[in-house]
């Protein structure tokens, strides 16, 4: 486990602090588009009293602009499992930087990783890694439409994201500037219902290259619902892609697969692979990866991944140093168990208070939402936002409650402290209306056709 100092920088006053944060967020709108470089880290999805930038962190507390500290769940959006800042990681980065960062020719180090990562992820023959999901994942459905020589791509609807691609944000309401044509070939089926998939190949025989679904998200398959999408591409000729960039190396070191027991042609690994260095993988079986090599004579070849910083020696050395983390450590355990602690404790919470059917927490143990629902029982954007500004009043930073290895139990005390006081103000929200507690605007969701 890692080790970290409980001491706090002094922090700012509060009207220097808010002077500062705000000159950061003027300046930081007015050079980038959205204020940063990930919708998911936007003003709009956070409360007003959110920190406005974090300067700092290590393990699972970090540090605002104002040297105000917190516990943090959101952990990099899910890229950070074993904590920031992790010794080991860090030192193995560091070490290949001192060796250069990118040359002409490959690095022993991109046979060395991919062999860890292959010996870990046994279902797959192949890998090439780069930097994000979403190219992966691109990558991905090009292979299938040259294996398969067909067009049309089914991807379940439960998710709420698999690439910045055309292909997909075209199928969003955030829609602009794509053209329709883009998305003639995107089809979509719903989790844990089969006859929808079912229905797609029926009604476009033999042009569904893949169907691509994360294995699990906050809810878990039911009656065999993997298995089923399996045997279906194998009868329709399909090539099943599992996305795990978030499952992979959270559920289970070896990803989702292992754990339900369904072997991809292709999968997407990121997120947990570098804990916080940019490195994702494509990976699958030889027949459909090499179509994306040069060792086929006369083959039609295939531009699967090039890209002049997938291989970069410092993301590489970080992918496996955090991979022999999780070989020879129970991260994944670890993540588990806190998960669970800090259910039972919530639901522990929501039933003194009377709030079941108004707030709960729901996935893995790995992998922890929480649900907001007003007086009448319906989700709510403005309950949610009221909860989260609660729990950072408390000193916890908490979209969602994803666990890294740095969570100790006195960390889940103290967030389960913060729980206590953020739901007794949702209880009397409730009762009295949220507008008398919320500071600010309700946050919104990122897929919105107009601002």
């Amino acid at each position: 486990m890692i080790e970290r100092t409980d001491l706090s920088p002094a922090a700012a006053s509060a009207p220097a602090a808010c002077a500062v944060s705000e000159a950061l967020r003027e300046r930081a709108h007015s050079l980038i588009p959205g204020g940063c470089h990930t919708y998911a880290k936007g003003d709009d999805q956070y409360p007003s009293n959110a920190p406005a930038f974090i300067v700092r962190g290590s393990g699972c507390h970090i540090w605002d602009v104002a040297g105000r500290r917190y516990i943090e769940y959101a952990m990099g959006l899910r890229s950070v499992t074993l904590g920031h800042a992790y010794p080991s990681v860090l030192a193995a980065a560091e070490r290949a930087m001192r060796a250069g960062t990118n040359f002409n020719r490959p690095s022993p180090i991109e046979g060395d990783c991919a062999e860890l990562f292959l010996s870990m992820v046994p279902k797959a023959e192949m890998v090439k890694f780069t930097k994000d999901g979403s190219t992966c994942t691109t990558a991905a459905i090009r292979l299938a439409r040259a294996y398969t020589h067909r067009d049309c791509v089914a991807i379940c609807a439960d998710s709420p994201f698999y690439s910045y691609d055309d292909w997909f944000i075209g199928t969003t309401a955030m829609d602009g500037g794509i053209p329709e044509i883009a998305t003639a070939q995107t089809l979509r089926f719903q989790y844990n219902r089969i006859e929808t998939l079912q229905a797609l190949f029926d009604a476009h025989p033999n042009r569904i290259a893949c169907v691509m679904l994360e294995p699990a998200r906050s809810v878990e398959p039911a009656d065999g619902f993997l298995k089923k999408v399996e045997a279906l591409c194998r009868r329709h000729g399909a090539v099943l892609i599992l996305d795990e960039t978030i499952t992979g190396f959270r559920w289970h070191a070896g990803g989702a697969q292992d754990v339900y027991g369904v072997t991809p042609d292709l999968s997407i690994f990121g997120k947990a692979m570098g804990n916080g260095f940019a490195v994702s993988a494509l990976a699958g079986r030889r027949a459909l990866m090499d179509q994306g090599g040069i060792r086929a004579p006369g083959a039609r070849r295939v531009f699967l991944l090039s890209t002049t910083h997938g291989a970069e020696h410092h993301a590489l050395a970080a992918a496996m140093a955090t991979m022999t983390v999780y070989r020879d450590e129970p991260v994944v355990e670890h993540l588990h168990a806190q998960g669970e602690r800090l259910r039972a404790g919530v639901t522990a919470i929501v039933g003194s208070l009377g709030l079941q059917g108004h707030f709960g927490v729901e996935g893995r143990g790995c992998s922890l939402m929480f649900t907001c629902r007003d007086r009448s029982g319906a989700a709510s954007q403005p309950m949610r936002t009221l909860f989260m500004q609660e729990m950072i009043r408390h000193g916890v930073l908490a979209p969602s409650w994803l666990t890294a290895y740095a969570h100790t139990d006195r960390d889940i005390e103290r967030t389960l402290e913060a729980c206590g006081e953020a739901l007794l103000v949702y209880r009397r929200a409730l009762d009295e209306g949220h507008e008398r507690f919320l500071a600010g605007p309700a946050t919104r969701g990122v897929y919105r056709r107009y601002n």
